[in-house]
């Protein structure tokens, strides 16, 4: 659905939102560092930024600046301990786009993330439709035809993707990027199986999922 890193260097803490994260639906990487933030960063598309402003070291709105100054749009969602009114003027003022006092509540970090998740896609609902599709973000839910499609994450997240780029295509690293965190194992048609699947569930009301060799993926919107 949509690849998330997070910048955090408490341990417990991290563990417990890469947990949280994932079984939202979405892959996430993770990191301890300002310094390692900007260099994965550089490497991989990502569709949102959750950074902890209190960081050893580069703190996190010095990784921002820094990010923000090679040009990456990507959102970023500051979390922090701090809750002076100026901290936050701070935070924006520097590319942060969303700010999440410590402690939170998980259902709020969560609502959090997809809003600007969705915002980043160009979309304020959390519904698409594509023909007879309709994916419900939120509720990381779709129905064909008014019959509910049984979804594993990754299953889901392939169908986001897709969808949320209806009548465009979809390059197979793109599709890996947003489905996989980067240290889980990825045979080698990983992204064929979810496709196969996908098929045979959105038939025979649904859209179809077009290959284009050696360019990628579409999903049909005629």
């Amino acid at each position: 659905m949509a690849r998330v890193l997070l910048v955090e260097d408490d341990r417990t803490l991290a563990s417990g939102l890469i947990t949280l994260i994932k079984n939202s639906g979405f892959a996430i990487d993770a990191v301890r560092s300002g310094e390692e933030a900007l260099e994965v960063a550089e490497a991989e598309p990502y569709n949102l930024i959750i950074c902890d402003v209190g960081l050893p070291g580069m703190s996190g709105f010095e990784t921002i600046r820094h990010l923000r100054a090679r040009g990456a749009t990507v959102p970023v969602l500051f979390l922090t301990a701090r809750h002076e009114r100026e901290d936050r003027i701070q935070g924006f003022d520097l590319g942060g786009d969303d700010y999440l006092g410590k402690p939170f509540d998980a259902d709020e970090l969560l609502a959090h993330i997809r809003a600007l998740v969705r915002r980043s896609a160009g979309s304020a609902s959390p519904l698409l439709r594509v023909g007879q599709l309709i994916c419900d973000f939120s509720a990381t839910s779709a129905t064909v035809a008014d019959r509910p499609l049984v979804l594993p994450r990754r299953e889901w997240s392939v169908l986001w993707a897709l969808a949320s780029r209806a009548g465009k295509v979809v390059p197979k690293d793109r599709l890996l990027s947003e489905v996989f965190d980067y240290d889980d194992p990825v045979g080698s048609n990983a992204v064929e199986v979810y496709i196969t699947r996908l098929r045979k569930k959105l038939a025979p009301d649904g859209p179809k999922i077009t290959s284009l060799r050696g360019l990628g993926y579409m999903m049909d919107v005629s």
